[in-house]
């Protein structure tokens, strides 16, 4: 489904854990940078140590290519490849990390607005986890957005630090 900007501030709707029947759920964004295996294996941790659920997604930013449909399918049917690929690699870092299955999704469009999109429509969802890059020119683009303030969440981030070690993330949590 897709996720155009709608530049309107989301609406904190009501989280569901605390009902029976209902389980609390992380979510961790899947996508190219080095920092995803970091939260990956944090989430993984986290929510095998807490008996919670994980959601992996992953955006698919479409590319413009107006009247040439042809390379706007090839273009998407690459994007669909490169995220079944990355949630692949993300399910088996889950198991590895946390002995878990984790539930995936795809969604097409702004990346801070899809993860607002699910965030709403998902009220089991109760935190968010990003990890800081190691890069010169900034922790990585999903935090530098949280920290401006064009995309606050509903929820609460967790972003663990770049410099920490996987087995420094391992006797955290």
């Amino acid at each position: 489904s897709g996720c155009p900007s709608s530049g309107k501030t989301i609406m904190v709707s009501k989280r569901e854990v605390r009902i029976e029947g209902h389980r609390r759920k992380f979510l961790a964004v899947v996508d190219s940078t080095p920092e995803c295996e970091k939260a990956i294996h944090y989430a993984a941790r986290r929510v095998a140590a807490i008996d919670a659920d994980l959601v992996l997604i992953f955006v698919i930013v479409p590319q413009d290519f107006g009247h040439w449909l042809g390379v706007e399918d090839v273009m998407r049917s690459e994007g669909r490849a490169a995220a079944d690929a990355a949630l692949a690699k993300g399910k088996a870092w889950c198991m590895e990390f946390g002995g878990i299955t984790p539930q995936t999704v795809v969604r097409e469009g702004v990346p801070s607005k899809c993860i607002e999109d699910l965030i709403e429509e998902d009220h089991d969802i109760a935190l968010m986890v990003l990890a800081a890059g190691e890069h010169k020119d900034g922790p990585g683009p999903l935090v530098s957005a949280i920290a401006g303030s064009s995309a606050a969440f509903s929820i609460p981030v967790t972003v663990v630090p770049a410099t920490l070690t996987d087995q420094d993330i391992d006797d955290l949590v």
